[in-house]
């Protein structure tokens, strides 16, 4: 399976965004010793169509400026994408919606993320050698969106602005974009998960240590229908 998953590191997902493969050393999955949940990545839409999607790894409106999956898809972990959809319920009353940028994230995307930055960046993206949250499909990155214009809120930060105005404590920016940002905490928290600490969009379900970090394909994830 390893191999498998390498030889699509190296040929899928590079083959995509245009890059070289990198050496074979650096597209090691942890070694992870012990026993895991069996992975059950269920597809976001399928559970609630109203939770609006904006991939931008599908797309070059990143930080890296191409795109690094195939197709504009979010995937999780069944518990956490259970999760996402009530709180997103529970903003409805409220006026707004939940609008997600990513979940499940294969591993060698992870690894390109990480040789991509600066040093001082690395803060904001996980470390390969462990693996993140994402590549445990335990991890959602999103936002808010106003149901009555369809358009997506202002955040004291954009989505993967790495610098100081992404942490979900900065004080700047105006009071209106502070309270969406709590709002969306708050909402959050109450269905279990805990925001990343520099990166207001960033939640983890606490199930993450119960699964294995994944570097599988999106072709290979079930379709919504």
């Amino acid at each position: 399976m390893k191999k498998l998953l390498r030889i699509w590191a190296s040929l899928g997902c590079s083959a995509l965004i245009g890059a070289a493969p990198a050496p074979a050393a650096e597209l090691t999955l942890p070694d992870e010793p012990g026993a895991f949940r069996p992975p059950e990545l269920v597809e976001l839409v399928r559970l609630d169509s109203t939770i609006r999607l904006d991939v931008r790894y599908a797309t070059a409106a990143n930080f890296l400026g191409r795109p690094v999956y195939p197709e504009p898809r979010v995937f999780l972990q069944k518990p956490a994408a259970e999760a996402v959809v009530r709180a997103h319920r529970r903003l409805l009353p409220q006026g707004y919606g939940l609008l997600v940028f990513d979940g499940y994230r294969p591993w060698s995307v992870t690894l390109l993320f990480w040789n991509a930055v600066s040093e001082d960046q690395r803060r904001f993206v996980a470390d390969p050698a462990q693996g993140s949250r994402h590549n445990r499909g335990c991890a959602v990155d999103l936002s808010l969106y106003r149901l009555d214009t369809g358009e997506e809120v202002a955040m004291p930060s954009g989505y993967d602005e790495m610098n100081e105005k992404a942490y979900p404590d900065y004080a700047g920016g105006s009071a209106a974009a502070r309270a969406l940002r709590d709002l969306l905490r708050r909402t959050m928290e109450a269905e279990g998960f805990r925001v990343y600490p520099t990166e207001w969009w960033h939640f983890d379900h606490p199930d993450w240590p119960r699964y294995r970090v994944l570097d599988l394909p999106f072709a290979q994830l079930p379709r919504a229908e």
